[in-house]
C-alpha cells in the first residue's frame, strides 16, 4: 500500500505542468465521490424495496432509475478526466524523457549505455503507462469501497469497526506476500537490463555468432538464456504471489459474511434487516476490491519503474541551452577556431587506467582542408568529438574568433558542423531539412554520388536504405551536404569506398566543399591522398605529434613506408 501511495504521489507530480490538472483532478475526484455515494444510495434502495415488500411505489422506482442513469454518467465522467489527465502525463514522459537524453552529454550517454537506456524506454515507460491507464478506475472502485464504508457505518458504527479491524488484519496478511512478490518485479526488472544487452550482442553480432558454434552456444546458455530464465523465473514467483495474495483477500472478505451470518448472532446484539445489509454490502465490495488487488501486480511494476527513473534522471544532466526545441543557423563568416590547453581524460568502467588526450593547442580556419591521422587509439575520434562539442574539455577551452565558448553557448557551437561518423546511424527520413526544393537538391546529390539507381527522395524521405555500407556511407553523406555547415568532418568515410569513387571523394567531392570555403577535417589512413589536403595533424597517444603542412609531410611519410609497401607485394 505505501509504494501504491507513492506511485500516486510521483503521478500528481509529474501532472503540476499540465495545464488545468488540478481542476481535472478536483473534478475527477467529485465525480468519483458522486459515484461512490450513488452505488451507496443504489443499495440501501434495494435493501429498503427487500426488506419492506414496497415493490409497487412509484417514488422508489423513479429514485432506482434515477439512481442507474446518475452512478455511470459519474463513473464515466470520472474516468474521462483522468483518463485525459494521465495520457498527458504519459505523453509528458515518454517525449520528456527522450529529450532529457538528447539533451544529455554524450559522454554520460556512453557511460550508461545503450542498454540500460532501451529498458528504460522499452520496459520502464510502457511500465509506468500501463499503470497510469488503470488508475482512473482504480480511483472509482476506491470510492465505490468508500461509500460502501460509510453505508455500513450509518446501519451499525459497532459492526463497522469490527469490520475495519478485521481489514486491517486482512491487509496485513495480504501485505507479507505482496512485499515478497515486489522483491521478485525488483529482480525481474534488473534482468531486463541483462536481456537486452544480450539482445543488441544477438542483433549487431549475428555474423560472428553463426561463424563460430561454439562462441553461439556459449553466448546463447552463458549470456542470453540466463536472462530469459531470469525473466521468466521471476516473472512467475512475482505475478503468482501477487494472484494468490488477490485471491486469498477474496477468501477473508467470505470468511467475514460467514461471521455475519453464523456467529455475529451470538456475539451481538443486532437487527436481522442489518445483518441483510451487511451481507448484501460486503458482497457487492468483493468486485471493487478483486479489480484493486488484481492491478495490485502492475502498480508494483510501475513503482519499480518509477524508482528506476528517478534513478536515472539525475544521471541525464541537461543543458539549458540544448533544451530548446531549435536553434538557428550558425553565421556562416568566422575566422578562426581555435583549441587552448584541451584535455580530455577517458577511463572505461572498472579499469584503473585512464587515456588522456591533450592538451592540444590547435588553429583552424575556413577553407581548409586537413587530414587528422594516427594510429588506432592515438585520440582522433576524441580529438574530433571534443571539436564539434560532442564532448566536454575537462580542462582548457575552444575560441571561436576569439570569444571562448560556454556550456551554454555548446549546443548553438556544435551547429557549426556536420560529420559523417564511422559508426554512423542512417535515418530514413531527412530529418531538419524541410525546405521546398528539397527533393530537388537531393536528386543533384543523388546523381552527384551515383545513387539515382539505387532510390528515390520524395517529400524528405528515402524510398530505401537497405544498401551496401560503402552506398548507405554516401547517403550519409548527402545529408550532410543538404545541412551545408561551415565545418566538415569525416571519419573513416573512405574505408567501405572501392577504389573509383574514393577518388571521386578525394578529387572531386571533397575540393568543392573546400572551394565553397568549408573546412574539411578527414580522419583516414589513405595516405596516398595526404598531398590533397592544407595540413596533415599527427597524433600519438593522445599528444599531437607535428601539426605541418601536407605536401612536405606527405612525402617523408611516403618514403618512409615505401620498404614496407616493396615487402608486402613482393
Amino acid at each position: 500500500m505505501k509504494n501504491l501511495v507513492n506511485f500516486f504521489s510521483v503521478v500528481l507530480s509529474w501532472s503540476k505542468g499540465i495545464r488545468h490538472s488540478k481542476t481535472i483532478i478536483a473534478l475527477a475526484t467529485l465525480s468519483s465521490f458522486l459515484a461512490g455515494i450513488g452505488y451507496t444510495t443504489l443499495i440501501a434502495l434495494i435493501k429498503t424495496i427487500l426488506s419492506d415488500r414496497q415493490f409497487s411505489q412509484p417514488g422508489l422506482f423513479w429514485k432506482f432509475f434515477v439512481l442507474c442513469a446518475v452512478i455511470p454518467v459519474c463513473g464515466f465522467s470520472s474516468q474521462f478526466l483522468l483518463l485525459h489527465l494521465t495520457t498527458k502525463v504519459s505523453y509528458q514522459l515518454r517525449v520528456g524523457l527522450s529529450r532529457q537524453i538528447l539533451s544529455t552529454p554524450l559522454r554520460v550517454l556512453e557511460k550508461l549505455g545503450a542498454p540500460r537506456l532501451l529498458a528504460t524506454i522499452n520496459q520502464d515507460i510502457p511500465a509506468l503507462t500501463d499503470a497510469v491507464a488503470v488508475l482512473p478506475q482504480m480511483l472509482t472502485q476506491f470510492a465505490m469501497m468508500a461509500g460502501c464504508l460509510f453505508y455500513l457505518g450509518w446501519l451499525s458504527w459497532k459492526l463497522l469497526l469490527i469490520l475495519l479491524g478485521y481489514m486491517i488484519l486482512g491487509l496485513l496478511s495480504h501485505q507479507l506476500p505482496i512485499l515478497k512478490a515486489f522483491r521478485y518485479f525488483k529482480l525481474l526488472r534488473e534482468q531486463w537490463d541483462a536481456l537486452f544487452e544480450a539482445v543488441r550482442g544477438l542483433t549487431e553480432g549475428t555474423k560472428e555468432l553463426k561463424l563460430n558454434s561454439r562462441r553461439r552456444e556459449a553466448f546463447l546458455t552463458q549470456h542470453l538464456e540466463p536472462a530469459a530464465a531470469g525473466i521468466q523465473r521471476f516473472s512467475m514467483r512475482g505475478n503468482g504471489i501477487a494472484m494468490a495474495a488477490s485471491n486469498w483477500g477474496q477468501i477473508l472478505f467470505f470468511i467475514f459474511i460467514g461471521l455475519l451470518l453464523f456467529a455475529m448472532p451470538f456475539l451481538l446484539a443486532v437487527e436481522p434487516q442489518i445483518l441483510v445489509g451487511y451481507t448484501l454490502v460486503v458482497l457487492f465490495m468483493i468486485t471493487p476490491l478483486t479489480m484493486i488487488l488484481n492491478q495490485m501486480p502492475t502498480m508494483e511494476r510501475a513503482y519499480v519503474a518509477t524508482n528506476k527513473l528517478q534513478d536515472l534522471g539525475p544521471l541525464l544532466t541537461t543543458s539549458v541551452a540544448e533544451s530548446q526545441a531549435q536553434l538557428p543557423n550558425p553565421d556562416p563568416k568566422w575566422g578562426r577556431l581555435d583549441l587552448v590547453n584541451v584535455t580530455h581524460v577517458y577511463r572505461q568502467d572498472g579499469e584503473d587506467e585512464e587515456f588522456q588526450l591533450g592538451p592540444i593547442n590547435l588553429t583552424f580556419r575556413p577553407g581548409e582542408w586537413i587530414f587528422l591521422i594516427g594510429g588506432n587509439g592515438s585520440g582522433k575520434t576524441t580529438l574530433a568529438k571534443l571539436l564539434m562539442g560532442l564532448y566536454e574539455p575537462e580542462s582548457g577551452e575552444i575560441r571561436v574568433d576569439g570569444r571562448p565558448v560556454t556550456n551554454d553557448e555548446r549546443d548553438e557551437y556544435r551547429q557549426r558542423f556536420s560529420a559523417v561518423f564511422y559508426d554512423f546511424f542512417l535515418f530514413e527520413r531527412l530529418f531538419g531539412l524541410e525546405e521546398k526544393d528539397l527533393d530537388a537538391k537531393s536528386q543533384k546529390y543523388l546523381d552527384l554520388l551515383q545513387l539515382s539507381h539505387k532510390l528515390k527522395i520524395k517529400n524528405g524521405k528515402l524510398s530505401t536504405i537497405e544498401l551496401s555500407q560503402g552506398q548507405r556511407k554516401r547517403l550519409a553523406l548527402l545529408s550532410a551536404y543538404l545541412e551545408d555547415r561551415p565545418i566538415y568532418i569525416f571519419d573513416e568515410w573512405a574505408a567501405d569506398q572501392d577504389p573509383i569513387f574514393k577518388q571521386i571523394f578525394y578529387y572531386q567531392l571533397l575540393p568543392e566543399l573546400t572551394a565553397k570555403g568549408k573546412t574539411v577535417i578527414v580522419i583516414s589512413h589513405d595516405d596516398a591522398y595526404y598531398d590533397l589536403a592544407d595540413r596533415l595533424i599527427k597524433l600519438e597517444s593522445g599528444k599531437i605529434e607535428y601539426d605541418q603542412p601536407a605536401a612536405s609531410q606527405s612525402a617523408i611519410l611516403r618514403t618512409a613506408s615505401a620498404p614496407l609497401r616493396y615487402r608486402v607485394t613482393r
